[in-house]
């Protein structure tokens, strides 16, 4: 079909690799539980942005070039790394607020601590800017999305673009369903992080010590 070749392979393989934890899915999930289902969306939009134009790029070679120019690559993949950092160490400067702020809002009203904490955070978080920036600052996708489209389109295809534009879509509807499972879910978690300021901080630093070990990761990581 179009050039694609062993689809249920494929389709099995995709939902596996779509099932691994990564800074994407961990960021939406986050602020879905954080902000709520339409943040939540605004997150998986810039994933799915990002994803396409990675998926784009490696059909027209960009991985090639990548991958044969070590320059190029450390320069994007430390690039990537200090953003990562960047990320992390935001979320553990918020988990240690809300350490020391967990006794001092105990008496508060919640509808003011409500209103304060879920609005003004959205406009300075630009989750789906964010999120985009996360998915674009990741030159293992990017050869990733190459070495593994490339195993199931047929060589002898006339048109492989089309090959490549099919797998993408049905990358991007897996995806799109995963990430729709994390912030229903992740709003459910929402209630729990407001009513105890502990949970919220516990997570809050979780998130961001993943961060830092994909940060790592990625820096430590070769062609």
């Amino acid at each position: 079909m179009l050039g694609v070749t062993d689809l249920p392979t494929y389709l099995v393989g995709l939902v596996l690799i779509v099932l691994l934890p990564g800074p994407n899915s961990l960021y939406v999930l986050s602020v879905a539980a954080r902000r709520g289902v339409r943040v939540g969306y605004r997150a998986a939009m810039g994933v799915w942005c990002g994803d396409t134009v990675l998926m784009v790029l490696s059909a027209a070679g960009v991985a090639s070039l990548l991958q044969g120019n070590p320059l190029l690559f450390g320069i994007v993949k430390y690039a990537g790394a200090g953003y990562l950092t960047w990320l992390a160490v935001g979320m553990l400067r918020a988990a240690r607020s809300l350490w020391k702020s967990r006794h001092e809002r105990a008496g508060e009203g919640a509808a003011d601590g409500s209103s304060a904490a879920e609005t003004a955070p959205e406009a300075v978080e630009r989750p789906y800017r964010r999120a985009l920036l996360i998915s674009l600052f990741n030159p293992k996708a990017i050869l990733f999305f190459i070495s593994f489209f490339v195993q199931f389109v047929d060589p002898g295809y006339a048109h492989p673009a089309l090959s490549f534009v099919l797998l993408g879509v049905l990358a991007n509807l897996a995806s799109a369903l995963y990430l729709s499972a994390l912030i229903f879910g992740g709003t459910r978690l929402a209630a729990a992080f407001r009513r105890r300021k502990r949970l919220s901080a516990g997570a809050t630093t979780a998130a961001g010590a993943l961060f830092l070990g994909f940060a790592v990761k990625l820096s430590m990581s070769g062609v």
